[in-house]
């Protein structure tokens, strides 16, 4: 577990030396400070034990639904070797293995020419991820995150990931009488506190600009630069194929809209949703909704054609959960354990209460002509 006063020193001794900083570059170190920052940092950060459930910790039917659709794009590629997965933001690696099963399971032919690359920036879950996937050994590899989206990082196939999005450090603004200032961290008696000031970048309002958002007065709002550029180097790596991003948020014009005046800034602490990011440094989640808007203009412009967008409900109900629930129904498992999997799949697909409308899936294609996805089926057809 990181040590937040120790965090707290590197911080306070930042200020002192810079006056402010954004709040992106506090974010940053929060999450990433190397050794103390909550995802580069020992612990566990998933599940019953950690600070939140993601999709992944609810049922192994979501990876395997992942890996149907992934298969189908495989032979929508023409059943390439290789076919390359690659997955950032890996965690332990048990999506990675759910996928891995059921490809291995269910797909031998593709599995048979399956190469899959994880990017992590937490060096010691490469331990928990080599045992997990221990059965996949000769098709794993390990990709550092500074390799990512360079000229000696290429491949074709998917590159997917899950709840990454939301964990990229964000620019605070808020629109005011003089115009949109942004929000800084300083030092105030000594204590961590706000200010604003002029933009730090002219592309925050550049950003704003192109998906056509004008904050109201006294709105605040996050600005994520850092997702459209790792969705760049995404599409800088891959040669042909597709992206596929699953995370919480919305269209542009949900995102910004008025009646959310404070943003959606939010941080997560053993299962409880906080509101301070000053507090528990390093040791707590710090999170904002993804503007799906800025990734599918951004993913034009690199070479990224949207192929589908829609709630997670209905891509998991189109591509294949259906079957998977089916499948536990004619297995020979007892019937509290059938109870088990109906009700964590339901989670993952109700819209009140669940998983299914809070998140959103976001494929993007790269050199497909005409791609036939198992999401782009009618519900029931």
């Amino acid at each position: 577990m990181a040590d937040d006063t120790q965090l707290h020193d590197i911080l306070i001794q930042r200020l002192a030396a810079m006056g402010r900083i954004t709040f992106a570059a506090f974010m940053e170190a929060c999450l990433y400070e190397p050794g103390l920052g909550y995802y580069t940092s020992p612990g566990r950060k998933v599940g019953a034990e950690g600070d939140f459930y993601t999709s992944i910790s609810v049922h192994a039917a979501f990876g395997r639904v992942i890996a149907r659709e992934t298969a189908q794009m495989w032979r929508g590629l023409g059943s390439p070797a290789p076919f390359t997965l690659v997955e950032c933001g890996a965690g332990n690696g048990r999506l990675a293995c759910d996928i891995m099963d059921y490809l291995a399971e269910r797909e031998p032919e593709m599995y048979a020419g399956l190469e899959l690359v994880l990017v992590e920036r937490e060096p010691s879950l490469q331990t928990a991820q080599a045992e997990l996937l221990a059965r996949h050994r000769d098709r794993l590899r390990w990709l550092p995150p500074e390799a990512f989206g360079t000229d000696g990082f290429s491949f074709s196939g998917c590159l997917y990931s899950n709840e990454l999005i939301d964990a990229l450090p964000v620019h605070r603004v808020v629109m005011t009488t003089e115009g949109l200032r942004e929000i800084y961290v300083t030092l105030r008696e000594g204590r961590l506190a706000e200010e604003t000031g002029e933009l730090s970048t002219p592309a925050i309002a550049a950003h704003l600009e192109r998906i056509k958002v004008t904050l109201l007065p006294g709105q605040q709002a996050e600005v994520n630069l850092a997702a459209p550029e790792w969705l760049a180097a995404a599409a800088r790596s891959l040669k042909r194929g597709f992206v596929l991003t699953i995370d919480y948020g919305y269209p542009a014009e949900e995102l910004y809209a008025p009646q959310r005046k404070r943003g959606t800034l939010l941080c997560y602490y053993r299962h409880q949703v906080e509101d301070d990011p000053y507090i528990r440094l390093g040791r707590q989640d710090i999170t904002s909704h993804v503007d799906f808007t800025s990734l599918m203009r951004r993913g034009e412009e690199v070479g990224l054609e949207p192929v589908w967008f829609g709630e997670q409900c209905r891509f998991l109900l189109s591509a294949g959960i259906v079957e998977e629930i089916e499948e536990s129904e004619r297995s020979a498992a007892s019937e509290e354990e059938k109870l088990k999997v109906r009700l964590a799949l339901k989670k993952l697909i109700m819209p009140e209460g669940g998983m299914g409308d809070t998140f959103r899936v976001l494929i993007q294609a790269k050199g497909v002509e005409n791609p036939r996805l198992l999401c782009q089926r009618r519900i029931g057809g």
